[in-house]
């Protein structure tokens, strides 16, 4: 039996607002739309502050076993970063980040690859390493994998391409708690043409050479408002983007990222976000 074959289909859903309760209103857009998972913040996700959650709405979201859950890190949290005072915030931000994810159940936590700032790369992964191995042998099991996102390759940044992942899980050791986010905007701006279908398979082929079919944990599926190769992280809703509709499809057959969750990011409201799901549930087979 093949991989796809043991795997339930992907469960299609998107990044949802929870501004007025977590579970209350998050949950209620996830129903709108018609997700079948969801990606939530669990604190201003363009600052430092952090808080403790509501137990109630926690309670209602661990509830949801049949919906899988995702937390997006703060984008401000760069583990590869020079600058000290960052760091220490960027390891308080994801801790944060990983503990309200264990309290409401979710899956795990999508943070960004990061930058260098200044120098090498090399230099910036040693820093990550740094930091974020002593932070998962401390947590360990009790809270779900840090899963990284590579980026659409802008700047100083660490991993933008699925091959800069490899040294990326060596400055790791391929810590066994540590899975990946494929952002399909960012493989497009980052050089990977993901707009046919050849190509959307190239890459997911290229990602199970490299790095391993049982490291992908989620895909955040965008279309790309940039052309391929920019280097600029702008997403668009399926199909009016230079990627197009059509090679979201193989992500629902190839042996690696069949059965994964396919989470939006793409501009919204409700109604834009409810006709993306639509799209991607067509292309699955409803």
């Amino acid at each position: 039996m093949s991989t796809t074959q043991q795997r339930p289909p992907s469960p299609v859903g998107a990044h949802v607002p929870v501004a007025g309760g977590m579970a209350v209103k998050g949950l209620a857009y996830a129903e709108r739309i018609g997700a079948e998972t969801v990606q939530v913040f669990v604190s201003n996700p363009r600052g430092w502050a952090t808080n403790g959650g509501d137990p109630a709405q926690d309670a209602l979201m661990r509830a949801r076993t049949d919906l899988p859950v995702f937390v997006h890190a703060p984008y401000l949290i760069n583990l590869g970063t020079p600058g000290e005072e960052t760091a220490q915030k960027s390891v308080r931000s994801l801790e944060h980040a990983l503990t309200r994810a264990a309290q409401i159940g979710a899956r795990g936590v999508v943070v960004h690859t990061g930058s260098a700032v200044a120098g090498t790369r090399e230099e910036g992964l040693a820093r990550t390493r740094e930091r974020l191995l002593p932070l998962l042998e401390r947590l360990g099991e009790s809270v779900p994998p840090v899963l990284l996102e590579p980026m659409a390759g802008q700047g100083q940044v660490l991993c933008a391409t699925v091959d800069d992942l490899v040294p990326f899980f060596e400055a790791l050791d391929w810590h066994p708690h540590v899975g990946v986010c494929l952002d399909t905007a960012h493989m497009f701006a980052a050089g990977h043409d993901i707009s046919t279908a050849e190509g959307m398979r190239a890459a997911l082929d290229r990602f199970g050479e490299a790095v391993g079919a049982d490291r992908l944990h989620l895909v955040h599926a965008n279309d790309s408002k940039a052309p391929c190769g920019s280097n600029k992280d702008r997403h668009e809703n399926i199909g009016a983007g230079h990627i197009g509709a059509a090679p979201f499809g193989e992500l629902f057959t190839h042996p690696v990222s069949a059965g994964v969750p396919l989470v939006l990011e793409t501009p919204g409201p409700a109604g834009p976000h409810a006709a993306d799901v639509a799209t991607l549930k067509g292309l699955r087979g409803a």
